[in-house]
């Protein structure tokens, strides 16, 4: 999430959040004095008629840690180990199959990096997380394949492969509803940071229908008149307008506005605490606050606010909501709640230690009974939801037992009546969403939302919902398969496409919202401090709605000018909103209204 990589603690573009276990490992001085064993055995075949082997690696004492520079290499002392991999199947096998390999080890403490080479030595996949195991799916072709493991803290602890053809899961058809439609913006030229736009976050102030609008250290306000055309509008902290810290530095902005409150509030990460400040006029003045809990981490900050809880501590002010503060110290993460309104915050409480799942994770988001969700790519093999009931005093991870570990921090909904929607990047670059009436407890429905249009890799998971069966899942999608990180060989285009539920998550639609103008040409990389110029859209994207339930989503425009119209590759981050412009909304009360730019009496704040 961060503007600033030097504290991104990224090693790889799986790998977010586990730098202090290898450092801990190498300098714990407890590691047995053994050497490693090759692969046994040394290489294997899977077939449509033999579509598993398995082989064994081990044990090792020597971490290599070398990935952290973006370049894993395997000499002495910092071993790896390759397994010969041969694929044999017919032609057209793929179209109902897939590769799947497993890398896991018995010491949960323990971390295994997993990498796939082709024939020609090129990285074609890669699985470098925290999570146990670590999973890859490719296409299920003919091809030769080294598998390599990497002991990037090994503790003395040994693995074991699988490499399996497994059939593709089966997904219901898409929805039969009528496609929404989008229209964008982008902001103008003369607004600060209009180019430095990357990871934005969005909010809508319900009363009067501003769209507020973060990216780094600005802030905006978007409006619409009836025709739906924008108007942008620097409204950034400062300290002419109430907000000395604001607008000065960040590592890691955000921004969250109360759809129930109106307020909104912008923080700029700094250390292990925030620059935060609030506003309840859209930008007009700002509120300084305490920012972040005692003990806060020191990357991926969130904030987001709802009810409290029935039966715990509630509001000790007339700020009836919660307001939470969430963000990752390399090896825990923890939330701390605000009673106040955002002005001060209790004692961050840890949702999850790296023995449990990943450092870095999503957007906090807290439901109508005061239930709190905070998402994460890797969780002992899964992606989850770090769950409180009791407004943050303890946590819960919650699996999704259909999930693998992805890229992307995946992303979270809520419907009015509780039902958890889950749009994630799965481990195959494919774009998964699943459903859960029990608060994370039990997923359903999970399903591949982006293959009707062919979709096969994203990036940047953003989920909203409105109605408890109405919700919508946007992500940066390309059509284009293989490795989207390699900067030499990839060569998709990118859009913006926004799927949506009608029914509860049975069934989606998912549609092109920028058909016509790509936001990124090549690759994207998510991989922090690894990283090149193709880094220009940061780590996220984000999607709200306004009073009617029509959809904006907040996204950085990576390919603008010449780029858009076929030339080459710019690498820009230009503010943009694509905003629902026709279609049934996610508040079906609105489905017989017509007129996108309308505003409802809900709207006008009467």
């Amino acid at each position: 999430m961060a503007l600033l990589s030097a504290l991104r603690l990224r090693r790889h573009p799986r790998s977010r959040g586990r730098v202090a276990v290898g450092l801990l490992a190498l300098v714990a001085g407890t590691l047995p004095s053994m050497s490693a064993d090759a692969a046994a055995p040394p290489s294997g075949s899977v077939s449509d008629t033999a579509p598993t082997t398995t082989w064994n690696g081990g044990p090792f004492a020597v971490p290599n840690v070398s990935g952290t520079a973006g370049t894993v290499n395997c000499g002495a002392p910092q071993l790896c180990d390759d397994y010969a991999l041969k694929v044999s199947v017919p032609a057209g096998y793929d179209a109902g199959h897939r590769l799947r390999i497993d890398v896991k080890w018995p010491d949960s403490a323990a971390d295994f990096d997993l990498y796939v080479l082709d024939a020609n030595g090129r990285e074609v996949a890669a699985a470098a997380s925290s999570a146990d195991p670590e999973t890859v799916l490719l296409p299920a072709v003919t091809a030769s394949y080294t598998v390599r493991v990497v002991p990037y803290a090994p503790l003395g602890d040994s693995f074991r492969g699988t490499a399996s053809l497994v059939a593709n899961p089966v997904d219901p058809p898409p929805s039969s509803a009528v496609p929404p439609t989008y229209g964008s913006s982008s902001a103008p030229d003369g607004i600060k940071d209009a180019h430095n736009a990357g990871e934005p976050s969005i909010g809508v102030d319900r009363a009067t229908g501003a769209a507020m609008f973060q990216a780094y250290t600005s802030t905006l306000k978007v409006t619409y008149n009836s025709a739906g055309t924008a108007t942008w509008q620097d409204k950034s902290a400062n300290a002419a307008d109430g907000c000395p810290q604001g607008s000065i530095t960040s590592l890691d902005p955000i921004l969250f506005t109360d759809p129930s409150t109106h307020r909104t509030f912008e923080s700029q990460l700094a250390g292990k605490t925030a620059l935060t400040c609030y506003t309840d006029d859209d930008g007009g003045t700002w509120t300084p606050t305490g920012g972040s809990g005692v003990n806060s981490g020191v990357d991926h900050q969130t904030i987001g606010g709802g009810p409290f809880a029935a039966g715990g501590p509630g509001a000790v002010s007339s700020y009836r909501n919660a307001v939470y503060y969430c963000s990752q110290d390399i090896a825990d993460a923890s939330c701390a709640v605000s009673r106040d309104g955002g002005l001060a915050y209790g004692p961050a409480v840890p949702m999850y230690s790296l023995l449990d799942c990943g450092g870095l994770h999503g957007h906090v988001k807290v439901a109508p009974d005061g239930t709190v969700y905070v998402p994460n790519k890797g969780c002992g093999g899964n992606q989850a939801v770090a769950v409180s009931e009791d407004n943050g005093l303890t946590w819960a991870v919650r699996k999704n037992p259909s999930s693998t570990p992805g890229d992307s921090d995946p992303s979270v909904g809520i419907g009015a009546g509780g039902t958890v929607y889950m749009g994630y990047q799965n481990s195959d670059g494919t774009a998964h969403v699943a459903v859960s009436h029990d608060r994370g407890k039990t997923w359903l429905y999970d399903q591949n939302v982006g293959a009707p249009l062919g979709v096969k890799n994203i990036v940047f998971p953003a989920v909203t919902a409105g109605d408890d069966s109405r919700a919508a899942f946007a992500f940066l999608g390309t059509t284009t398969g293989g490795n989207y990180q390699d900067t030499n060989n990839f060569h998709g285009v990118w859009h913006l496409y926004v799927a949506t539920t009608y029914d509860g998550g049975q069934s989606w639609v998912t549609v092109d919202a920028t058909p016509t103008d790509p936001v990124q040409r090549g690759s994207i990389c998510t991989g922090g401090t690894t990283c090149g110029k193709d880094r220009n859209l940061l780590d996220f994207i984000d999607v709200t709605l306004d009073a009617r339930g029509r959809v904006l989503v907040a996204y950085a425009d990576g390919c603008t000018g010449t780029c858009a119209t076929g030339g080459a590759q710019n690498y820009d981050a230009l503010a943009s909103i694509a905003r629902q412009s026709s279609g049934s909304t996610l508040y079906g009360a609105y489905d017989a209204v017509t007129g996108a730019g309308t505003r409802s009496p809900r709207e006008a704040g009467q």
